[in-house]
């Protein structure tokens, strides 16, 4: 991709499919994952449990999931690897979606067991964004398929996987309007230049995440202390948190 720092962190994989981006623009999304249309309205469940980010809200129907909210915030100068004890998951199976449990599931070993996460199964998602094609729906399937955990793509990169090169700042409202962050990941969507960029659930949230994965991609760090910044900064060559607004 001309134009692009290498120091984008990205796996061979990751990195083949941004050479094959015309195969992977015409890619259909998993059924299983992405439902069919909405013909009633939903009958809407939620789910609260907690999380090292704070209490996250889970809602949705028998049919799919159709958000994440994250209701804490998480420091800045917090390190990931002191985050406490698995959660309690509030709320009985018998009153919850299967989709919830499933998402709840997933989150809980994203947190705490991320090695767990190849032999979960996501939920099926039933947000009315995944209902209809669009620019948006196109961007959130090619990101939460291609880019792993302890991964991170320029939003350049993301809009030429989802067809249209030239559409960086339409994949930064297409981060905005995620239902799902996190299953979805918009927080390892960062800028060109290797700023990190915004986020919808505050910055602090996003570098927390950035650094969550990267302290467990890389292992512990020497000499101990906060990883908290450094683990992106230090993938990014340094760079400050900086980005014209409008990114998530």
């Amino acid at each position: 991709m001309p134009g692009l720092p290498a120091l984008l962190r990205c796996s061979a994989s990751l990195r083949s499919q941004l050479l094959a981006v015309g195969a992977l623009g015409n890619a259909a999304p998993s059924c299983a994952q992405v439902p069919g249309r909405m013909d009633k309205v939903c009958d809407m469940k939620y789910k609260m449990m907690d999380s090292p980010l704070g209490k996250i809200e889970l809602s949705g129907c028998e049919q799919g999931l159709h958000g994440i909210k994250l209701h804490g915030r998480k420091g800045a100068d917090t390190d990931p690897v002191e985050a406490p004890a698995p959660p309690e998951l509030l709320g009985g199976p018998e009153d919850v979606a299967e989709p919830l449990m499933q998402c709840a599931a997933w989150l809980d070993a994203y947190f705490h067991k991320p090695a767990l996460l190849t032999e979960l199964p996501l939920p099926a998602l039933h947000h009315p964004v995944f209902q209809q094609d669009s620019f948006t729906r196109q961007v959130l399937w090619k990101l939460l398929k291609v880019v792993k955990f302890g991964e991170m793509i320029s939003y350049q990169q993301l809009a030429a996987l989802a067809g249209n090169p030239k559409a960086a700042r339409a994949v930064g409202g297409a981060m905005r309007n995620n239902p799902v962050p996190i299953l979805i990941p918009c927080h390892r969507v960062i800028c060109s230049s290797g700023a990190v960029g915004n986020y919808s659930g505050g910055l602090g949230v996003k570098e927390w995440l950035l650094a969550h994965e990267g302290s467990l991609v890389e292992g512990p760090s020497r000499g101990g202390g906060s990883r908290l910044a450094r683990s992106w900064r230090g993938a990014l060559g340094g760079t400050t948190s900086s980005q014209p607004a409008g990114r998530n």
